[in-house]
């Protein structure tokens, strides 16, 4: 999302130091659990590689938490150290949590990791920045939202103060008082100078901070250009003098919430995009410099740029720029008297991500998927999915509906996500096989609703109770396959029968979902003879069930043996074609499909020959 930063990585490599880790991850917003493969299960991403996995974190510029020994951080990073501005926060915690330890990234977040941790965990943070001992003032990591002109300028005026020695503070924009608050000597004719300002004028021989004050108001046509919004903003501050660095929102009318133009500025500018109603920017009419009832006849409210800039402001800021306009796009800028919290000004632009968490277990969910439920506001899913994911979601709203509400829970989350929250809708499985991606989309089709149709959608896959069956089993699915689901709730059965003769006589490998239920126990022995027609009884079939989850079982029988008895609503059935085989080897049981590899070897074999 624009302006959120990455999602922490909090890495364990034995069973205590995961217990370690979940505890540490309950108290950084978004971080996951890594935990070494066969040492520490149950993580939320297994890695096997210890030394390329943090490598690997580390080039990503993901915050990394250790539950290791310093040593270990240190020596494995070492060679990737080049840039103390860009690199990432690098923490290694003691087993016990007794003690935390910011390695690397000081003043990129770590300090303040380490305090959060430490206290957390009623341990020490081993802080030894000088700038942090002397009084909690890191100049080059300064409140959210702040920026910085020039990071280098930082070393001289922190060496001035660490030598004891006042600077001076002009302070024309924002509120500085964290400056002052935690000790900041200031002498008006000291030799070092730090400037707070919004201003793109400013002294070349200062440490200059750029307070979050700035609310940059835009509205756009239809589809404009985003190269043109762009264009038009940067010249708007140019103009007025104004540097982008202070600018801490983009913000219009929420009818523009999916707008790529704005939503591109706000990217390009490194701030969240927040978006307003238009019955609230109507209500900033009387402060406009340039009210205008032909955009009120077209949106409701009399001003979109200058009426969203003040709106984000609030009733203590000011218009500072009035409205300029292109072809296809105008912008504002209204001035807020102390740093603006961009996250409490309206909303954001609403997200919906269609998850699928895989079968169950930790190890077969994707890193997308477990860094799109990190990202979420909100997680809507059946009950036990959402247990499942456990503390992943710790801390997050959570809504729940029973197994068969599938249209309840799809409604609740984009309605969630109409109100610009970032929601994660949870299937097991694949979230597009038989799954809730196809229910999402059938409503947006069906309802054409304003607020849905500004959201942005995205379906992340997961492993499907297919893929984990054939893995597990072997290779049954190594040849043509399709899957069948024997629940007529949805689809009469005249159409699932018509499908699986057609499956039995092109002799694909069928994979039947939903086989049997409490009230349905006809179906699966129906298709098992619908099979038998057209191929022989002795062909393999595989039920697996709880995949993934405690009480996991794969199972061979033969398709003449094939019973409802052997199934249930937990269990994918698996049926063979005509060249599946079973087999033993050693002291395991496989089933596989052969492609054709064998006549494809005899060939070369008979050809070199």
């Amino acid at each position: 999302m624009t302006g959120q930063p990455q999602s922490a990585a909090v890495v364990a490599l034995t069973a205590d130091g995961l217990a370690m880790a979940r505890s540490i991850s309950r108290v950084l917003p978004g971080a996951e659990v890594h935990g070494l493969s066969g040492r520490a299960k149950g993580a939320d991403v297994a890695f096997t590689e210890t030394a390329e996995h943090l490598r690997a974190l580390f080039s990503e510029g993901r915050p990394i938490v250790g539950v290791m020994a310093a040593g270990i951080l240190i020596r494995t990073l070492a060679p990737l150290l080049a840039d103390k501005a860009s690199e990432p926060p690098v923490l290694a915690v003691a087993a016990d949590g007794s003690a935390v330890v910011p390695l690397l990234g000081g003043h990129n977040g770590a300090n303040r990791m380490a305090q959060v941790i430490a206290e957390a965990l009623d341990g020490v943070a081993a802080v030894t920045t000088a700038g942090d001992l002397q009084g909690g003032l890191a100049l080059d990591d300064p409140p959210p939202g702040w920026r910085l002109d020039d990071r280098s300028a930082v070393k001289p005026v922190a060496a001035a103060l660490l030598a004891g020695e006042a600077v001076a503070l002009d302070v024309d924009a924002g509120d500085a008082s964290w400056l002052t608050d935690a000790g900041l000597a200031v002498d008006e004719d000291a030799a070092h100078r730090i400037v707070v300002s919004d201003r793109a004028d400013v002294p070349s021989d200062a440490l200059v901070l750029r307070p979050p004050v700035l609310a940059l108001g835009v509205g756009t046509a239809r589809d404009a250009a985003p190269g043109e919004l762009l264009n038009l903003a940067r010249e708007t501050l140019a103009e007025a003098g104004l540097s982008e660095h202070a600018v801490a929102c983009v913000a219009s009318v929420d009818l523009k919430s999916d707008e790529t133009a704005v939503l591109a500025l706000a990217d390009t500018l490194g701030v969240p995009a927040r978006f307003f109603t238009a019955e609230e920017l109507e209500q900033q009419t009387p402060r406009l410099a340039n009210p205008s009832d032909v955009v009120f006849a077209e949106v409701g409210c009399h001003g979109v740029s200058e009426g969203a800039a003040l709106a984000a402001v609030g009733a203590g800021g000011e218009l500072v720029v009035e409205k300029r306009k292109t072809a296809e796009a105008t912008c504002a800028v209204a001035r807020a008297p102390k740093a603006i919290d961009a996250d409490a000004v309206g909303r954001a632009a609403g997200s919906l991500a269609i998850v699928g968490i895989g079968p169950g277990a930790a190890g077969w969910r994707t890193p997308e998927v477990t860094r799109l439920l990190a990202e979420a506001t909100d997680v809507v899913g059946y009950g036990l999915y959402l247990d499942i994911l456990g503390d992943l979601i710790a801390g997050k709203r959570t809504h729940q509906s029973e197994l068969a509400q599938e249209e309840a829970r799809v409604r609740a989350s984009l309605d969630l996500a109409a109100e610009g929250r970032r929601v994660a809708l949870v299937s097991s499985g694949d979230a597009g096989i038989y799954a809730l991606a196809t229910l999402a989309f059938e409503l947006l089709d069906r309802e054409d609703r304003a607020d849905w149709n500004r959201l942005a959608v995205r379906v992340s896959p997961g492993v499907s109770a297919l893929q984990a069956a054939a893995a597990r089993a072997g290779a049954p699915i190594g040849h043509d396959f399709c899957t069948v689901s024997l629940s007529d709730l949805l689809t009469p059965w005249s159409e699932i029968e018509r499908r699986l003769k057609a499956a039995a006589e092109g002799d694909f490998v069928v994979a039947l979902y939903n086989p049997v239920s409490k009230r349905r126990r006809e179906q699966l022995a129906k298709a098992r003879d619908i099979m038998l027609v057209h191929r022989p009884a002795e062909t393999p079939v595989i039920l697996a069930r709880n995949l993934g989850r405690d009480g996991e079982t794969i199972d061979v029988v033969s398709l003449g043996e094939l019973t409802p008895d052997h199934a249930d609503m937990l269990t994918l059935v698996m049926i063979g074609n005509r060249q599946t085989r079973h087999i033993t080897r050693g002291q395991r049981r496989w089933v596989y499909t052969p492609r054709g590899y064998a006549a494809k070897l005899e060939t070369s074999s008979e050809n070199g020959a």
